[in-house]
Protein backbone atom coordinates (compact mmCIF):
# COMPACT_ATOMS: atom_id res chain seq x y z
CA UNK A 1 0.00 0.00 0.00
CA UNK A 2 1.37 3.12 -1.14
CA UNK A 3 2.18 6.27 1.43
CA UNK A 4 0.66 9.27 0.87
CA UNK A 5 2.35 12.52 -0.11
CA UNK A 6 3.88 14.96 2.75
CA UNK A 7 4.26 18.13 1.28
CA UNK A 8 7.47 19.49 2.27
CA UNK A 9 7.50 23.78 2.31
CA UNK A 10 10.70 25.28 3.15
CA UNK A 11 10.51 28.49 4.63
CA UNK A 12 14.63 29.07 5.34
CA UNK A 13 14.79 31.66 2.96
CA UNK A 14 11.99 33.96 4.20
CA UNK A 15 10.82 32.83 8.17
CA UNK A 16 14.57 31.85 8.45
CA UNK A 17 15.39 34.66 7.24
CA UNK A 18 13.49 37.05 9.98
CA UNK A 19 16.34 36.10 12.79
CA UNK A 20 18.21 39.15 13.72
CA UNK A 21 21.25 39.04 11.53
CA UNK A 22 20.39 36.48 9.23
CA UNK A 23 19.53 38.08 6.30
CA UNK A 24 20.75 37.04 3.18
CA UNK A 25 22.02 38.26 -0.14
CA UNK A 26 20.38 37.72 -3.30
CA UNK A 27 23.02 35.40 -4.10
CA UNK A 28 23.14 33.64 -1.03
CA UNK A 29 19.28 33.07 -1.61
CA UNK A 30 20.13 31.06 -5.02
CA UNK A 31 22.69 29.15 -3.70
CA UNK A 32 20.30 28.21 -0.82
CA UNK A 33 17.42 27.86 -3.42
CA UNK A 34 19.49 25.48 -5.47
CA UNK A 35 20.84 23.42 -2.57
CA UNK A 36 16.94 23.16 -1.37
CA UNK A 37 15.79 21.92 -4.84
CA UNK A 38 18.62 19.19 -4.98
CA UNK A 39 17.17 17.92 -1.88
CA UNK A 40 14.06 17.64 -3.70
CA UNK A 41 11.67 20.11 -1.53
CA UNK A 42 8.64 20.33 -2.39
CA UNK A 43 7.97 24.06 -1.88
CA UNK A 44 10.65 26.83 -1.54
CA UNK A 45 8.84 30.13 0.04
CA UNK A 46 11.70 32.55 -1.26
CA UNK A 47 11.25 35.28 0.58
CA UNK A 48 8.55 38.60 1.33
CA UNK A 49 8.76 40.84 -1.93
CA UNK A 50 6.67 43.89 -0.82
CA UNK A 51 9.41 43.75 1.52
CA UNK A 52 11.84 45.75 0.20
CA UNK A 53 13.45 45.69 -3.37
CA UNK A 54 16.24 43.92 -2.21
CA UNK A 55 13.99 40.98 -1.17
CA UNK A 56 11.59 41.23 -4.56
CA UNK A 57 14.73 40.68 -6.66
CA UNK A 58 15.92 37.84 -4.48
CA UNK A 59 12.37 36.18 -4.61
CA UNK A 60 12.81 36.96 -8.86
CA UNK A 61 16.13 35.34 -9.06
CA UNK A 62 15.27 32.30 -7.03
CA UNK A 63 12.41 31.75 -9.48
CA UNK A 64 14.40 31.85 -12.18
CA UNK A 65 17.29 30.01 -11.13
CA UNK A 66 14.39 26.93 -9.76
CA UNK A 67 12.72 24.45 -12.04
CA UNK A 68 12.04 21.04 -9.82
CA UNK A 69 10.25 23.04 -7.15
CA UNK A 70 7.82 25.20 -6.44
CA UNK A 71 8.48 29.08 -5.62
CA UNK A 72 6.42 30.73 -3.20
CA UNK A 73 5.91 34.10 -2.52
CA UNK A 74 4.73 35.66 0.70
CA UNK A 75 1.90 38.79 1.21
CA UNK A 76 -0.53 40.33 3.49
CA UNK A 77 -4.11 40.64 2.00
CA UNK A 78 -2.80 43.54 0.36
CA UNK A 79 -3.15 43.90 -3.32
CA UNK A 80 -0.15 46.19 -3.45
CA UNK A 81 1.53 43.46 -1.30
CA UNK A 82 -0.03 40.46 -4.04
CA UNK A 83 0.46 42.26 -7.00
CA UNK A 84 4.29 42.66 -5.99
CA UNK A 85 4.36 39.09 -4.64
CA UNK A 86 2.89 37.66 -8.46
CA UNK A 87 5.54 40.20 -10.83
CA UNK A 88 8.48 38.68 -8.48
CA UNK A 89 7.19 35.18 -9.10
CA UNK A 90 6.62 35.49 -13.14
CA UNK A 91 9.64 33.85 -14.35
CA UNK A 92 9.24 30.63 -11.90
CA UNK A 93 8.15 27.27 -13.85
CA UNK A 94 6.10 26.85 -10.57
CA UNK A 95 4.46 29.43 -8.33
CA UNK A 96 2.27 29.67 -5.47
CA UNK A 97 1.22 33.18 -3.15
CA UNK A 98 1.19 32.63 -0.28
CA UNK A 99 -1.42 35.23 1.36
CA UNK A 100 -2.02 35.53 5.28
CA UNK A 101 -4.68 38.04 7.99
CA UNK A 102 -5.07 37.39 11.86
CA UNK A 103 -7.74 35.69 12.94
CA UNK A 104 -7.04 35.52 16.60
CA UNK A 105 -9.12 37.92 19.07
CA UNK A 106 -6.43 39.85 20.43
CA UNK A 107 -4.78 40.30 16.58
CA UNK A 108 -8.08 40.97 15.36
CA UNK A 109 -8.47 43.98 18.04
CA UNK A 110 -5.37 45.21 18.65
CA UNK A 111 -3.36 45.42 15.50
CA UNK A 112 -5.93 44.85 12.46
CA UNK A 113 -8.44 47.20 13.86
CA UNK A 114 -11.15 45.09 12.04
CA UNK A 115 -14.60 43.11 13.26
CA UNK A 116 -14.55 39.12 12.48
CA UNK A 117 -16.84 40.27 9.25
CA UNK A 118 -14.00 42.40 8.37
CA UNK A 119 -11.56 39.87 8.34
CA UNK A 120 -13.23 37.53 6.57
CA UNK A 121 -14.22 39.88 4.01
CA UNK A 122 -10.48 40.71 3.30
CA UNK A 123 -9.36 37.27 3.41
CA UNK A 124 -11.91 36.20 0.31
CA UNK A 125 -10.63 39.17 -1.55
CA UNK A 126 -6.78 38.53 -0.67
CA UNK A 127 -7.34 34.98 -2.58
CA UNK A 128 -9.42 36.25 -5.34
CA UNK A 129 -6.50 38.85 -6.24
CA UNK A 130 -4.38 35.68 -5.98
CA UNK A 131 -5.87 33.71 -8.16
CA UNK A 132 -5.33 35.81 -11.15
CA UNK A 133 -1.64 35.89 -10.47
CA UNK A 134 -1.58 31.79 -9.88
CA UNK A 135 -3.71 28.91 -9.82
CA UNK A 136 -1.47 27.39 -6.59
CA UNK A 137 -2.87 29.69 -3.41
CA UNK A 138 -1.85 29.33 0.29
CA UNK A 139 -3.43 31.03 2.67
CA UNK A 140 -2.64 31.33 6.62
CA UNK A 141 -5.49 32.66 9.33
CA UNK A 142 -2.00 34.04 11.36
CA UNK A 143 -2.37 33.33 15.01
CA UNK A 144 -4.58 30.29 14.50
CA UNK A 145 -3.25 28.88 16.88
CA UNK A 146 -5.14 31.23 19.67
CA UNK A 147 -7.66 32.02 17.21
CA UNK A 148 -11.91 30.52 18.30
CA UNK A 149 -12.49 27.27 16.65
CA UNK A 150 -16.07 28.95 15.11
CA UNK A 151 -14.29 31.97 13.67
CA UNK A 152 -11.86 29.73 11.90
CA UNK A 153 -14.16 27.08 10.02
CA UNK A 154 -15.97 30.34 8.98
CA UNK A 155 -12.98 31.98 7.13
CA UNK A 156 -11.51 28.70 5.69
CA UNK A 157 -14.72 27.57 4.52
CA UNK A 158 -14.95 31.02 2.71
CA UNK A 159 -11.28 30.99 1.45
CA UNK A 160 -11.57 27.58 -0.05
CA UNK A 161 -14.39 28.91 -2.07
CA UNK A 162 -12.78 31.94 -3.11
CA UNK A 163 -9.97 29.74 -4.79
CA UNK A 164 -7.12 28.67 -1.62
CA UNK A 165 -6.13 25.21 -2.63
CA UNK A 166 -3.51 24.91 0.57
CA UNK A 167 -4.74 26.27 3.94
CA UNK A 168 -2.15 26.83 6.41
CA UNK A 169 -2.53 26.72 10.38
CA UNK A 170 0.21 29.01 11.98
CA UNK A 171 0.76 28.37 15.60
CA UNK A 172 2.71 32.20 15.32
CA UNK A 173 3.53 32.31 18.41
CA UNK A 174 4.46 28.74 19.62
CA UNK A 175 2.02 28.61 22.24
CA UNK A 176 0.27 25.32 21.61
CA UNK A 177 1.36 21.78 23.05
CA UNK A 178 0.86 18.74 20.45
CA UNK A 179 -2.38 16.84 21.64
CA UNK A 180 -4.09 20.37 21.45
CA UNK A 181 -3.26 21.33 18.36
CA UNK A 182 -3.08 17.82 16.41
CA UNK A 183 -6.77 17.79 17.78
CA UNK A 184 -7.33 21.27 16.38
CA UNK A 185 -6.21 20.27 13.15
CA UNK A 186 -8.69 17.20 12.99
CA UNK A 187 -11.50 18.90 14.31
CA UNK A 188 -10.92 21.96 11.43
CA UNK A 189 -10.73 19.21 8.58
CA UNK A 190 -14.04 17.54 10.08
CA UNK A 191 -15.87 20.41 10.22
CA UNK A 192 -15.20 22.33 7.33
CA UNK A 193 -17.80 20.89 4.50
CA UNK A 194 -15.28 21.46 1.78
CA UNK A 195 -12.07 21.11 3.68
CA UNK A 196 -11.80 17.75 0.86
CA UNK A 197 -10.73 20.70 -1.36
CA UNK A 198 -7.83 21.42 0.31
CA UNK A 199 -4.44 20.44 1.54
CA UNK A 200 -3.65 21.72 5.18
CA UNK A 201 -0.55 23.35 6.16
CA UNK A 202 0.94 23.95 9.35
CA UNK A 203 3.25 26.14 10.81
CA UNK A 204 4.67 26.42 13.89
CA UNK A 205 7.18 28.42 16.08
CA UNK A 206 9.35 26.37 18.76
CA UNK A 207 9.04 29.20 22.08
CA UNK A 208 8.43 26.09 23.75
CA UNK A 209 10.66 23.90 22.15
CA UNK A 210 7.37 22.06 20.78
CA UNK A 211 7.99 22.80 17.07
CA UNK A 212 8.48 19.78 15.31
CA UNK A 213 6.29 17.67 18.31
CA UNK A 214 2.98 19.74 17.33
CA UNK A 215 3.80 19.60 13.55
CA UNK A 216 4.06 15.86 13.74
CA UNK A 217 0.61 16.01 15.89
CA UNK A 218 -0.53 17.80 13.38
CA UNK A 219 0.41 15.44 10.50
CA UNK A 220 -0.84 12.33 12.67
CA UNK A 221 -4.24 14.44 12.39
CA UNK A 222 -4.53 14.72 8.56
CA UNK A 223 -2.05 17.42 7.74
CA UNK A 224 -0.04 17.18 4.45
CA UNK A 225 1.96 19.77 4.25
CA UNK A 226 4.74 21.08 7.10
CA UNK A 227 6.41 24.35 6.81
CA UNK A 228 9.45 23.86 8.24
CA UNK A 229 13.26 25.74 8.15
CA UNK A 230 16.85 23.88 7.73
CA UNK A 231 18.64 24.32 11.62
CA UNK A 232 14.87 25.35 12.70
CA UNK A 233 16.02 28.80 11.83
CA UNK A 234 13.50 31.47 12.75
CA UNK A 235 12.29 34.40 14.63
CA UNK A 236 12.88 34.16 18.15
CA UNK A 237 13.02 30.71 19.05
CA UNK A 238 12.83 29.26 15.54
CA UNK A 239 10.77 27.35 13.37
CA UNK A 240 10.19 23.39 13.02
CA UNK A 241 13.40 21.96 11.28
CA UNK A 242 13.11 20.58 8.70
CA UNK A 243 15.61 17.72 8.85
CA UNK A 244 13.69 16.47 12.08
CA UNK A 245 10.19 16.39 10.71
CA UNK A 246 11.43 14.72 7.46
CA UNK A 247 13.14 11.80 9.75
CA UNK A 248 11.08 11.46 12.64
CA UNK A 249 8.14 10.20 9.46
CA UNK A 250 11.08 8.84 7.61
CA UNK A 251 12.38 6.43 10.51
CA UNK A 252 8.72 6.32 12.36
CA UNK A 253 6.88 4.83 9.06
CA UNK A 254 5.34 2.31 11.71
CA UNK A 255 3.16 5.27 12.87
CA UNK A 256 2.99 7.81 10.14
CA UNK A 257 0.67 6.95 7.05
CA UNK A 258 2.72 9.65 3.97
CA UNK A 259 6.35 10.02 3.86
CA UNK A 260 8.32 13.00 1.80
CA UNK A 261 10.36 12.71 -1.41
CA UNK A 262 12.99 14.01 0.13
CA UNK A 263 16.56 13.17 -0.88
CA UNK A 264 17.77 12.82 2.93
CA UNK A 265 21.16 12.56 1.98
CA UNK A 266 21.25 16.16 1.20
CA UNK A 267 20.55 17.15 4.75
CA UNK A 268 23.71 17.49 6.13
CA UNK A 269 25.32 19.42 3.07
CA UNK A 270 22.10 21.97 2.91
CA UNK A 271 22.59 22.60 6.83
CA UNK A 272 26.15 23.80 6.67
CA UNK A 273 25.61 25.84 3.82
CA UNK A 274 22.87 27.47 5.86
CA UNK A 275 25.13 27.28 8.84
CA UNK A 276 28.00 29.37 6.51
CA UNK A 277 25.65 31.94 5.25
CA UNK A 278 23.67 32.84 8.34
CA UNK A 279 26.74 32.93 10.81
CA UNK A 280 24.16 30.56 12.81
CA UNK A 281 26.12 27.83 14.06
CA UNK A 282 24.87 24.39 14.60
CA UNK A 283 25.29 23.49 18.34
CA UNK A 284 26.83 19.94 18.45
CA UNK A 285 24.36 17.82 20.11
CA UNK A 286 21.54 19.09 17.11
CA UNK A 287 19.45 16.33 16.31
CA UNK A 288 20.13 15.00 12.49
CA UNK A 289 23.03 17.58 11.99
CA UNK A 290 24.83 18.35 15.07
CA UNK A 291 27.85 17.57 14.85
CA UNK A 292 27.71 14.54 17.90
CA UNK A 293 24.30 13.24 16.19
CA UNK A 294 26.07 10.33 15.51
CA UNK A 295 28.91 10.07 17.87
CA UNK A 296 29.03 7.58 20.81
CA UNK A 297 31.08 8.01 23.62
CA UNK A 298 29.95 5.69 26.25
CA UNK A 299 32.19 2.35 26.27
CA UNK A 300 28.77 0.41 26.99
CA UNK A 301 26.97 2.38 23.67
CA UNK A 302 30.51 1.92 21.58
CA UNK A 303 30.49 -1.67 22.60
CA UNK A 304 26.74 -2.12 21.34
CA UNK A 305 27.25 -0.18 17.75
CA UNK A 306 30.26 -2.59 17.11
CA UNK A 307 28.04 -5.53 17.14
CA UNK A 308 25.06 -4.26 15.86
CA UNK A 309 24.56 -0.51 14.95
CA UNK A 310 20.69 -1.05 15.19
CA UNK A 311 21.52 -1.14 19.01
CA UNK A 312 22.03 2.54 19.71
CA UNK A 313 21.46 4.15 16.00
CA UNK A 314 17.74 4.55 14.64
CA UNK A 315 19.79 5.84 11.73
CA UNK A 316 21.84 5.48 9.13
CA UNK A 317 24.27 8.16 9.21
CA UNK A 318 25.08 8.17 5.59
CA UNK A 319 21.28 8.44 4.85
CA UNK A 320 21.40 12.09 6.24
CA UNK A 321 24.35 12.93 4.54
CA UNK A 322 27.25 12.44 7.14
CA UNK A 323 30.41 10.84 4.65
CA UNK A 324 33.18 9.11 6.13
CA UNK A 325 35.50 10.74 3.61
CA UNK A 326 37.25 12.67 5.84
CA UNK A 327 40.45 13.90 3.63
CA UNK A 328 39.26 15.75 0.48
CA UNK A 329 41.60 17.80 -1.24
CA UNK A 330 45.40 19.06 -0.42
CA UNK A 331 47.91 21.60 -2.14
CA UNK A 332 48.70 19.68 -5.20
CA UNK A 333 44.82 19.06 -6.14
CA UNK A 334 44.07 20.93 -9.31
CA UNK A 335 41.26 23.12 -10.42
CA UNK A 336 39.28 20.22 -12.00
CA UNK A 337 39.11 18.38 -8.65
CA UNK A 338 38.27 21.57 -7.10
CA UNK A 339 35.23 21.42 -9.04
CA UNK A 340 34.23 18.24 -9.46
CA UNK A 341 34.12 18.11 -5.20
CA UNK A 342 32.04 20.93 -5.01
CA UNK A 343 29.46 19.74 -7.81
CA UNK A 344 29.53 16.68 -5.13
CA UNK A 345 28.70 19.79 -2.10
CA UNK A 346 25.75 20.98 -4.37
CA UNK A 347 28.22 24.15 -5.49
CA UNK A 348 27.98 25.44 -8.95
CA UNK A 349 30.08 28.36 -10.45
CA UNK A 350 28.48 30.81 -12.66
CA UNK A 351 31.92 31.66 -14.46
CA UNK A 352 35.21 30.52 -14.58
CA UNK A 353 35.87 33.64 -12.85
CA UNK A 354 34.16 32.88 -9.81
CA UNK A 355 35.60 29.15 -9.86
CA UNK A 356 39.63 30.88 -10.15
CA UNK A 357 38.63 33.41 -6.81
CA UNK A 358 38.22 30.53 -4.95
CA UNK A 359 40.75 28.07 -5.90
CA UNK A 360 43.15 30.37 -5.44
CA UNK A 361 41.91 30.82 -1.68
CA UNK A 362 41.99 27.44 -1.99
CA UNK A 363 45.34 27.17 -3.24
CA UNK A 364 46.59 29.75 -0.45
CA UNK A 365 44.82 27.61 2.53
CA UNK A 366 46.81 24.33 1.29
CA UNK A 367 49.85 25.49 1.95
CA UNK A 368 48.99 26.50 5.60
CA UNK A 369 46.64 23.66 6.17
CA UNK A 370 47.70 19.94 4.94
CA UNK A 371 43.95 18.06 4.73
CA UNK A 372 41.67 20.45 3.10
CA UNK A 373 37.77 19.08 4.48
CA UNK A 374 34.68 19.63 3.04
CA UNK A 375 33.69 22.70 6.08
CA UNK A 376 36.67 23.77 4.52
CA UNK A 377 35.55 24.30 1.16
CA UNK A 378 32.08 25.97 2.31
CA UNK A 379 34.23 28.60 4.39
CA UNK A 380 36.08 29.47 1.40
CA UNK A 381 33.07 29.84 -0.92
CA UNK A 382 31.18 31.86 1.31
CA UNK A 383 34.13 33.74 2.42
CA UNK A 384 34.95 34.73 -1.98
CA UNK A 385 31.60 35.65 -2.29
CA UNK A 386 31.43 38.24 0.88
CA UNK A 387 34.46 39.77 -0.23
CA UNK A 388 32.43 41.34 -3.51
CA UNK A 389 30.93 43.30 -1.63
CA UNK A 390 33.82 44.67 0.92
CA UNK A 391 34.23 48.22 1.23
CA UNK A 392 36.30 47.80 4.15
CA UNK A 393 39.33 45.04 3.62
CA UNK A 394 42.06 43.76 5.33
CA UNK A 395 45.51 44.40 4.72
CA UNK A 396 48.22 43.84 7.37
CA UNK A 397 47.66 42.42 11.54
CA UNK A 398 50.27 41.79 13.68
CA UNK A 399 49.61 40.89 17.72
CA UNK A 400 51.89 41.36 20.54
CA UNK A 401 50.46 39.01 23.17
CA UNK A 402 53.03 38.01 25.86
CA UNK A 403 52.77 36.86 30.21
CA UNK A 404 51.82 40.18 32.15
CA UNK A 405 51.76 42.60 29.38
CA UNK A 406 48.54 44.08 27.68
CA UNK A 407 47.96 42.54 24.07
CA UNK A 408 49.29 45.33 21.34
CA UNK A 409 47.54 45.37 17.89
CA UNK A 410 48.42 47.03 14.63
CA UNK A 411 46.26 46.90 11.72
CA UNK A 412 45.90 48.45 8.39
CA UNK A 413 42.76 48.35 6.35
CA UNK A 414 41.89 49.19 2.78
CA UNK A 415 39.10 51.91 3.08
CA UNK A 416 37.22 52.62 -0.10
CA UNK A 417 40.87 52.23 -1.97
CA UNK A 418 42.88 53.69 0.58
CA UNK A 419 45.20 52.31 3.33
CA UNK A 420 44.85 53.82 6.71
CA UNK A 421 46.74 52.04 10.14
CA UNK A 422 46.42 52.34 13.66
CA UNK A 423 47.49 50.43 16.31
CA UNK A 424 45.45 49.29 20.13
CA UNK A 425 45.61 47.92 23.80
CA UNK A 426 42.89 45.44 24.34
CA UNK A 427 42.21 42.95 27.52
CA UNK A 428 43.61 40.31 25.03
CA UNK A 429 44.68 39.85 21.30
CA UNK A 430 41.09 40.24 19.59
CA UNK A 431 39.77 42.72 21.74
CA UNK A 432 43.22 45.27 20.92
CA UNK A 433 42.56 44.02 16.72
CA UNK A 434 38.99 45.22 17.28
CA UNK A 435 39.82 48.40 18.91
CA UNK A 436 42.61 49.04 16.11
CA UNK A 437 40.52 48.71 13.57
CA UNK A 438 37.39 51.08 15.01
CA UNK A 439 40.36 53.59 15.74
CA UNK A 440 40.45 53.34 11.61
CA UNK A 441 36.40 52.60 10.72
CA UNK A 442 34.62 54.56 13.87
CA UNK A 443 31.68 52.46 13.24
CA UNK A 444 29.63 52.79 16.56
CA UNK A 445 28.32 49.65 16.47
CA UNK A 446 27.56 47.45 19.97
CA UNK A 447 29.39 44.20 19.83
CA UNK A 448 26.39 41.86 20.61
CA UNK A 449 27.56 38.11 20.00
CA UNK A 450 31.48 36.40 19.54
CA UNK A 451 31.44 33.00 18.80
CA UNK A 452 34.13 31.14 17.68
CA UNK A 453 33.90 27.50 16.56
CA UNK A 454 36.32 24.83 14.94
CA UNK A 455 35.50 24.20 11.59
CA UNK A 456 36.86 20.85 11.66
CA UNK A 457 39.56 18.90 13.76
CA UNK A 458 43.11 19.53 14.76
CA UNK A 459 45.60 21.79 15.61
CA UNK A 460 45.84 23.41 12.30
CA UNK A 461 42.02 23.15 11.86
CA UNK A 462 40.50 26.20 10.42
CA UNK A 463 39.04 28.60 12.88
CA UNK A 464 35.39 29.87 12.22
CA UNK A 465 34.01 33.13 13.92
CA UNK A 466 30.76 34.50 13.84
CA UNK A 467 30.16 38.32 15.30
CA UNK A 468 26.66 40.09 15.43
CA UNK A 469 27.08 43.77 15.65
CA UNK A 470 23.58 46.21 16.05
CA UNK A 471 23.79 49.64 15.16
CA UNK A 472 20.79 51.87 15.35
CA UNK A 473 18.19 48.95 15.70
CA UNK A 474 20.02 47.07 12.73
CA UNK A 475 21.52 43.68 13.44
CA UNK A 476 24.44 41.91 11.20
CA UNK A 477 26.10 38.79 11.44
CA UNK A 478 29.85 38.69 10.33
CA UNK A 479 32.05 35.64 9.41
CA UNK A 480 35.53 35.27 9.16
CA UNK A 481 37.67 31.93 8.84
CA UNK A 482 41.52 31.13 8.74
CA UNK A 483 43.78 29.05 10.39
CA UNK A 484 44.77 32.76 12.66
CA UNK A 485 41.90 32.77 15.14
CA UNK A 486 42.78 36.48 16.07
CA UNK A 487 42.70 36.83 11.82
CA UNK A 488 39.35 34.84 11.79
CA UNK A 489 38.30 37.37 14.17
CA UNK A 490 39.60 40.42 12.40
CA UNK A 491 37.78 39.21 9.16
CA UNK A 492 34.66 38.11 10.83
CA UNK A 493 34.24 41.97 12.22
CA UNK A 494 35.09 43.57 8.97
CA UNK A 495 32.88 41.09 7.22
CA UNK A 496 29.77 42.36 9.70
CA UNK A 497 31.19 46.26 9.13
CA UNK A 498 30.87 45.75 5.47
CA UNK A 499 27.37 44.86 5.74
CA UNK A 500 26.56 47.60 8.12
CA UNK A 501 28.22 49.90 5.57
CA UNK A 502 25.64 48.25 2.79
CA UNK A 503 22.35 49.83 2.61
CA UNK A 504 19.92 47.48 4.40
CA UNK A 505 18.49 44.66 1.58
CA UNK A 506 15.05 44.27 3.63
CA UNK A 507 14.04 45.30 7.08
CA UNK A 508 13.02 43.12 9.74
CA UNK A 509 10.05 42.06 8.52
CA UNK A 510 8.29 41.21 11.67
CA UNK A 511 5.13 42.44 10.18
CA UNK A 512 5.67 39.33 7.75
CA UNK A 513 5.08 36.78 10.32
CA UNK A 514 2.88 33.68 9.90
Amino acid sequence: MSKEHLIIFDTTLRDGEQSPGASMTRDEKVRIARALEKMRVDIIEAGFPIASPGDFEAVKAVAEAVTDSTVCGLARALDKDIERAGEALKPARSARIHTFLATSPIHMREKLRMTPDEVVENAVKAVKKARQFTDDVEFSPEDAGRSEVDFLCRVIERVIDAGASTINIPDTVGYNIPHQFGQLIRTLIERIPNADKAIFSVHCHNDLGLAVANSLAAVRNGARQVECTINGLGERAGNAALEEVVMAVRTRQDVFDCDTRLDTTQIVPCSRLVSSITGFPVQPNKAIVGANAFAHESGIHQDGVLKSRETYEIMRAEDVGWSENHIVLGKHSGRNALRARFRDLGIEFDSEEALNEVFIRFKELADRKHEIYDEDLQALVSATASDAEERYKLVYLSVTSETGEKPLARVTLNVDGEEHSSEAIGGGPVDAAYKAIEEIIGSDSELKLYSVNNITSGTDAQGEVTVRLEKEGRIVNGQGADTDIVIASAKAYLNALNKLAAPALTPHPQHGSV
